[in-house]
């Protein structure tokens, strides 16, 4: 599936009293639709609703008091009808109905059936919520009493008799849902096409929503065959998992309507099951006589403007990537891959119909950045890599996540540089995952990979495994793994592993056989221990290593890298915080023997330096680890950089910037070690080792933009950009055009957007003016797409209302995502703080912010130093209601905490984001509740680091600008 303001307490009084009335009139609304809906809607079979009797205890020892389904059952097929209302009914709700048959086999004799059913009205059968009936001649017994379980979110059908081992049954349901615009399950999305709305109906599964779409064994390992039937207006077109079978028109009590039916899928889990009803349409291949057919489907402009050329032009070629990676054929008949206006994730792997948000499916040369279409690319081959991995093979439960994700975020990487070879795609995942990884994992509140199955079990905590350990550090120890194995070795223990497991579910532990099987069949691969024993301790145990690296005496050592050192590790290891350790390295340039560190020290005399020599660790970065030195070998690297930085791989330029400063935070060398890393830089032209650098010193800014150590920084920094910027000036004819390197473009964007920000002679004034230009001539923006976010958000940093006014009309006016993508987050970069509140309120209204962006508009507010403190104080004041939209199903949910609290570095915000947490204990923080506790631990540290090192930064960023 790819981040102490003041508000007055009566604000935030009337804020909670209009979330509560929105909730009393849903709730009424609700009351209305139960009483009235049997006599007012179209119906598939006469039906009585009845509400569901509430639910027993949650404390009880009884099964549906469990949130995992017991081992009796296991579906075999599905067969759905569903029909979604495009138009608002009597009670002004937008509906669906539908009608389920799943035959399942019984494993084990019970008298009792759960299947998942959340948010769906059921009709009733003699007083009871669905029909039982036996298959081949077996009889069903009687159905004595059903009841919904809202906890566990199940539909409980106890039995008069027994269901009998290895005998098949059916049960049927019918039913209505809202095609609410939550974002999950079957919902809705709406938007305008020439001047008119448009509603669609689509899904978004993942992780536990398809039993808000229909009553289903909601499990990952609960594979089975979906046979599906959409009902739907004429003038649009129904999409599903596999290719649909002859459209039929109907007419259903007085509605002209058409039925079309899809062939059955493959066996696969309820997660993936895609069904779309809308008015778009798509653009392919002409001649294509593959036997996949491939479609990109879109809003009609945008097809035919030709917003999906370029991700169609990419998925074959990536798709037989894949193919011959995986030495297995794409399973599927066609590959549909659609663009959707309101879309909560980036994508979504849906076997053979994958959704994604606009921005990351449609490009538009006119208006698109080049950074756009590098994700397109990424987030195109993520998803393809799905179709294999995740889909064909998928995870049994949801605490072996990282090993969907992290697998698809790395050969994502693999897949892009097929597509775009020039583009060096392989070098960046350092920059995306890795350091990300990073981040996260040298928190004490950070956790393994992979944990026990009981400690995965509600939806909130599944969702939480949607985070950064499962994407990011599963994608880097597995690039390790394929580093230390080889890419062919690994690639021929994925390919055994699929074909083993198709169409079935598996744990980490089953690839690792695989992949040993695939180590003893090459003669010259010899590892120190086996696969499992190597990488269990890197997905078993939080956390990663610093290795230290004495060039003095040859010793090495490992340590269990934590931020605040003296924190205390709750969480106990049976590997005791040890890891086996792959070392590539180098000396003075030439590469060495890889060397394993298999203990916490040992003696490695060709790491001994002789004069003038340097060592280098974790070549090409191609460990999950972090290197530190002696103090003489880390002079002589950075007398190596500020001589002839080309001699140290670009990676290891970034290597080293990055490791430094980290190092530096956790006090394990010195700030002012760290900060001399940043001395070469104005020789720099690379983009990774920049951009390596950007992140690193936004730790700095974070802390001191509020303080008397920005001002010198901010001289210091001019100073190291402005070669840069000078660069660029020249290369691009004074900023007129862009260079033709695919990273080069990046180097100069980051050259403005510094240059700019740290006030560098004349980058404002241009930006400026081009903004201006544009307010003059609103048809024509001749801004390139590249610069417009750094223009667009300098322009109105230094402009007023005028500036901020327009920008909001043409964000309103943005026909093409990624322009308004640029647009909304300009929005947030004024200095107005009455203009930062009007933008905080927008995020309230679906009709000027889209819930899908909501909590990223607020991010994008809390990045902005005057912005931050308004952000807290509002996401404070309405906690209860953002909770009730976002905080169970958004995957984005949890970055709104670390955005809002990122400059947190004093005990009063320390104080605050406690007293947060305790006022709001019993409103909850859902998948935000792991944010939370990272939060206050980096709040901890940042405390500490800042008492113990600002007046040294603030000594030495004097000294390099007197």
């Amino acid at each position: 599936m790819g981040k102490g303001y003041y508000i007055s307490k009566q604000l935030a009084i009337t804020a909670v009293l209009l979330a509560a009335l929105a909730v009393i009139i849903i709730i009424a609304l609700s009351i209305a639709y139960s009483k009235e809906k049997a006599k007012n809607e179209p119906k598939f079979n006469n039906e009585v609703q009845t509400s569901p009797p509430s639910s027993t205890s949650p404390s009880s020892n009884e099964p549906w008091d469990k949130y995992r389904l017991p081992d009796t059952l296991s579906p075999i097929y599905y067969n759905i009808t569903l029909w979604p209302r495009l138009t608002m009914d009597n009670q002004g709700m937008y509906i669906f109905t539908g009608e389920s048959r799943v035959a399942f086999e019984c494993v084990r004799e019970t008298d009792l059936i759960l299947i998942h059913c959340h948010k769906l009205n059921l009709t009733l059968f003699e007083g009871r919520h669905a029909k039982l009936m036996g298959k081949y001649n077996t009889k069903a017994p009687a159905i004595r009493k059903t009841w919904f379980q809202e906890e566990t979110q199940y539909l409980v059908i106890q039995l008069e008799g027994t269901l009998k081992q290895g005998k098949f049954y059916l049960l049927y349901t019918e039913f209505r849902g809202e095609l609410a615009d939550d974002l999950e399950g079957f919902y809705r999305s709406e938007y305008e096409e020439n001047g008119v709305k448009k509603v669609l109906a689509i899904t978004q599964m993942q992780a536990t929503s398809a039993r808000k779409a229909f009553p289903c064994f909601d499990e990952p390992a609960m594979k089975a065959i979906f046979h599906i039937t959409l009902i739907h207006e004429p003038g649009t077109v129904a999409l599903s998992n596999s290719r649909d079978i002859d459209p039929e028109k109907l007419q259903i009590n007085g509605h002209d309507v058409i039925s079309t039916r899809f062939e059955p899928t493959m066996r696969m889990s309820t997660y993936l099951v895609a069904f779309i009803v809308c008015e778009f349409t798509y653009t392919s291949k002409p001649n294509d006589n593959k036997d996949v057919k491939v479609r990109i489907w879109a809003r009609k402009n945008s097809i035919e403007e030709g917003h999906g050329d370029y991700a169609l032009n990419i998925t074959r070629p990536i798709l037989e990537f894949f193919e011959k990676y995986y030495n297995a054929s794409y399973p599927l008949s066609k590959s549909d891959q659609i663009a959707l206006p309101d879309f909560n994730a980036g994508a979504m792997e849906n076997w053979g119909l994958i959704t994604y948000r606009e921005t990351a499916l449609l490009f538009d040369p006119r208006t698109s950045a080049n950074g756009n279409k590098q994700r397109i690319t990424s987030v195109v081959a993520h998803e393809l890599a799905h179709m294999w991995f995740g889909n064909l093979v998928t995870l049994k439960w949801w605490n072996d996540l990282w090993l969907n994700e992290g697998f698809a975020s790395y050969v994502q990487y693999l897949g892009a540089d097929y597509a775009e070879p020039t583009w060096n795609m392989k070098e960046q995942i350092i920059l995306y995952d890795i350091y990300s990884a990073f981040a996260v994992d040298s928190l004490v509140s950070s956790h393994p990979l992979s944990c026990k199955e009981e400690e995965v079990n509600t939806p909130a905590e599944i969702t939480q495994m949607f985070d950064t350990i499962s994407y990011s550090k599963g994608a880097a120890v597995l690039r390790m793994l394929s580093q230390f194995l080889t890419e062919p070795v690994f690639a021929k223990g994925l390919s055994t592993y699929l074909n083993q497991f198709a169409f079935g579910s598996s744990t980490y532990s089953d690839l690792w056989d695989h992949l040993q099987m695939a180590v003893d069949k090459t003669q010259h691969l010899k590892l120190p221990h086996s696969v499992h024993d190597i990488m269990n301790r890197w997905i078993l145990q939080m956390g990663f290593p610093v290795v230290t690296i004495d060039t003095q005496t040859g010793n090495v050592s490992q340590k269990h890298f934590l931020l605040e050192p003296t924190s205390v590790v709750e969480r106990s290891s049976e590997f005791n915080y040890e890891w086996f350790i792959p070392i590539k390295w180098i000396k003075s340039g030439v590469e060495q023997e890889q060397l394993w560190l298999l203990q916490k020290s040992v003696m490695h005399k060709p790491l001994k330096a002789g004069k003038g020599e340097w060592v280098l660790a974790n070549l090409n970065v191609s460990g999950y680890y972090r290197v530190n030195y002696d103090n003489e070998n880390w002079h002589r690297l950075l007398d190596q950089l500020t001589t002839n930085h080309q001699k140290i791989p670009v990676i290891n330029r970034a290597q080293i910037l990055d490791d430094a400063f980290t190092l530096a935070r956790a006090s394990i060398i010195n700030i002012t070690l760290a900060l001399r890393t940043t001395k070469y830089l104005s020789m720099e032209r690379e983009y990774i080792p920049w951009e390596a650098a950007l992140r690193s010193l936004s730790s700095l800014f974070a802390v001191f933009d509020r303080n008397e150590v920005y001002g010198p920084m901010q001289a210091y920094l001019r100073k190291q950009v402005k070669p840069l910027f000078d660069h660029f000036t020249s290369v691009a004819a004074n900023w007129t055009t862009v260079p033709a390197g695919h990273t080069d473009q990046f180097t100069q964007i980051i050259a403005m957007s510094l240059a700019c920000s740290t006030g560098v002679q004349g980058c404002r004034d241009l930006t400026k003016h081009w903004f201006r230009q544009w307010m003059q001539d609103p048809e024509h923006n001749r801004i390139h797409p590249n610069l417009r976010s750094t223009v667009y958000c300098n322009a109105i940093a230094a402009g007023g209302v005028e500036e901020w006014d327009f920008c909001w009309k043409m964000f309103k006016k943005a026909t093409v995502a990624a322009e308004a993508v640029k647009l909304r987050s300009a929005l947030s970069c004024t200095k107005q703080p009455w203009l930062l509140n009007r933008f905080l309120d927008y995020t309230l209204d679906p009709e000027k912010i889209r819930k899908q962006d909501a909590t990223s508009a607020i991010g994008s507010i809390a990045s902005n130093v005057i912005g931050q403190p308004l952000a807290w104080n509002f996401v404070r004041a309405r906690w209860e209601y953002l909770f009730k939209v976002y905080g169970t199903g958004s995957f984005s949910f949890a970055r709104l905490i670390s955005d809002v609290t990122a400059r947190f570095c004093t005990p009063f915000e320390l104080h605050q984001l406690k007293q947060f947490q305790k006022d709001n204990a019993d409103v909850g923080f859902g998948s935000a509740s792991k944010a939370l506790q990272q939060a206050i631990e980096k709040t901890t540290a940042r405390i500490k680091w800042l008492a113990e090192n600002k007046e040294q930064v603030l000594k030495w960023f004097i000294s390099e600008t007197e």
